[in-house]
């Protein structure tokens, strides 16, 4: 049981579970075909020489037990013409010795030739499936990013489906090998006899039926346990990464959150070995089936020669022609039981990429009114799965070459605006216009353009201090020029300018020789991503300089006084000598807006604002 759920058969017989697998391989081998043209559409000439030497491998063990057959044939002829005559033409042995050398050889040759082929598929398919799950990612909204179900089916995507596609196409060329394999064995063996070919592809069905089942089992965990994967793969960051190693250490909790790794472990592996158990139990007693069929038919294939129904050499060649066309009958049985369970994994690659994405339908790069700015009109959002809006009903209104300050407790709402600003969501009701345009109608990567933001989470890149700056407008990711002009703006430049390598200096620690940063001049670097963006006429700051010390703060302010006086700006901060700069300030809570004005005509109304402003200004006394 995971996560309060029953397996489905997990309790019954293979029979019972088996024969509802059967019924639904049809809709399961979908995928086949999505997995086939994969590889084709990956590699051409390595799926054309798989599908010929498959082709070849199918034919020669037939025609090496048949020329074993005459090789024995051969040899009893020769022993007794040398005892009636005292001398042996051994020619025609050694002729066929050769041959089936040569087969031999030819076969050995054609299984390394598979096997090279699997190789260089392996990588090419590996990494184009992860090519399509990263490419897929940046279509998504982020509204898929903040879904842990969403999460789950990414992880499974990521664990197993760029590794199903090769095997589930391996394992179709297989069965095709072994069907071309055991046509050739049934056309040799039905010389002997039609009810043997019928033996041979009955023998294995029982424990096909058997794997089929407990494969829908298997793959039944795997899916439901993807909460419990993420939580260990978690545990692992946490206890295993640098940004993390201060608390770990300084708290203790590593014994902690390491018994909870093992004890997520123990639940997962309790439920494997009941599966395993299960599966092996009811494999080798099946099994049995097939072992009797064999030594049945051996028997038979023996009594006929005995009685000279059939030469020695015959003899041979059908007791090795039953011997492996069973091996055949339980490949390709075991064949489509893996393509079955491939199929199953490979169905969450594709329930991933085929997530549904709203298509941005606006197309507009301008607006009809620059001089409007931007405008919230009766803007509410509440977010997917939530029962309460995150914002409710605002009024805003931004003008060119002003300023206009958030302020409100944590969850008040004011991040949530800037997201739908920059229409990472859109808004439940009302409107948000950019220059007298909606923003629906305006092309999402004209839109960005225009917008230069900077969260107060933001990333700190493992890449060069340059590259951490350029990241803010990639047109200009590797313009060591524009690195330093944002740096200096962002009052960066005097501690980069310092650093062994200047901007191209690498940090964080995942990589030699990496530099780790203060917060605030993590911080500093992160606005210098803002400033980057020349194109950007509107600037959203949240939380700017929480990191940083007084100093500081005052010099990166005396850049957005003059910023503001070309663009407009948006500020969320908790620091009230900082927002008292703005030309308008609006206090959210619970999602609404509850003051606006500016910084003497809030403290003169003696409300929120002046009550909060008064409380800060009061610890500095």
């Amino acid at each position: 049981m995971v996560a309060g759920r029953k397996l489905s058969g997990a309790g019954t017989a293979p029979a019972e579970g088996g024969l509802a697998t059967l019924r639904a391989l049809p809709e399961v081998f979908q995928y086949t075909r999505h997995a086939l043209e994969l590889v084709w559409a990956t590699s051409r000439p390595l799926t054309i020489a798989l599908a010929a030497l498959t082709l070849v491998a199918g034919v020669l063990p037939a025609g090496i037990a048949f020329v074993g057959a005459k090789i024995v044939d051969a040899v009893v002829a020769a022993i007794a013409a040398h005892g009636a005559s005292g001398a042996a033409d051994l020619s025609t042995v050694l002729g066929y010795v050769i041959l089936e050398g040569g087969l031999v050889a030819a076969l050995a040759a054609t299984q390394r030739g598979l096997s090279t082929c699997q190789s260089l598929l392996r990588a090419q398919l590996g990494q184009r499936v992860n090519e399509m799950i990263l490419e897929k990612a940046l279509t998504l909204e982020l509204r898929h990013f903040e879904d842990s179900e969403f999460y789950d089916k990414l992880t499974r995507a990521r664990r197993e489906a760029s590794t199903r596609p090769l095997s589930l196409v391996m394992r179709s060329f297989g069965l095709v090998q072994n069907f071309v394999a055991l046509a050739s064995y049934g056309m040799l063996l039905w010389q002997f006899s039609p009810w043997a070919v019928l033996v041979l592809l009955l023998a294995g069905l029982p424990s096909f039926v058997a794997e089929a089942k407990f494969s829908g089992d298997a793959f039944r965990l795997f899916r439901w346990r993807s909460p419990e994967t993420r939580m260990q793969m978690y545990l692992e960051t946490v206890l295993a990464r640098e940004d993390h190693a201060k608390e770990v250490k300084l708290f203790g909790l590593g014994p902690l959150l390491l018994d909870r790794y093992r004890a997520i472990f123990r639940k997962v592996f309790k439920e494997d070995r009941a599966l395993t158990i299960r599966r092996d139990t009811w494999g080798f007693f099946l099994g049995l089936i097939s072992t009797a069929a064999f030594y049945a038919a051996y028997a038979w294939i023996a009594v006929s020669a005995v009685r000279g129904t059939i030469t020695l050499g015959q003899m041979t060649m059908y007791v090795l022609l039953f011997r492996q066309g069973q091996a055949a009958v339980s490949a390709s049985l075991a064949a489509i039981s893996g393509m079955y369970e491939d199929n199953l994994y490979l169905s969450t690659l594709y329930d991933y990429l085929d997530t549904p994405v709203d298509t941005p339908s606006g197309s507009a790069t301008a607006g009809p009114d620059p001089g409007d700015g931007v405008r919230f009109e009766n803007v509410s959002f509440t977010y997917p799965g939530a029962t309460e809006p995150a914002v409710h009903d605002v009024s805003l209104h931004l003008r060119p070459g002003h300023s206009l300050a958030l302020v409100g407790e944590n969850g008040s709402g004011k991040t949530t605006l800037i997201k739908l600003l920059t229409r990472l969501y859109v808004p439940s009701a009302g409107r948000i216009t950019l220059d007298g345009l909606d923003l629906a109608q305006w092309n999402p990567a004209a839109l960005r353009r225009r917008v230069a933001v900077i969260f107060q989470d933001f990333a700190r890149y493992q890449l060069k201090v340059g590259e951490n700056i350029g990241v803010g407008d990639v047109e200009h990711f590797e313009d060591e020029a524009r690195w330093r002009e944002a740096a200096e703006l962002a009052t960066a430049s005097p501690f980069v300018e310092e650093m062994p390598a200047g901007y191209q200096t690498q940090l964080g620690k995942w990589f030699k020789d990496g530099r780790e940063l203060s917060g605030g001049q993590w911080q500093k670097i992160a606005l210098a991503r803002a400033f980057i963006r020349e194109g950007a006429d509107l600037l959203v700051l949240d939380e700017p300089t929480a990191a940083m010390d007084a100093r500081a703060e005052a010099q990166v302010f005396e850049q957005f006084r003059e910023l503001a006086r070309e663009r407009m700006v948006i500020l969320i901060s908790h620091r009230f000598s900082t927002v008292r700069m703005a030309d308008e300030i609006v206090v959210i809570q619970g999602g609404r807006v509850l003051e606006r004005g500016s910084h003497d005509d809030l403290m003169a109304l003696d409300g929120h604002y002046a009550h909060l402003f008064t409380l800060q200004a009061r610890g500095y006394r």
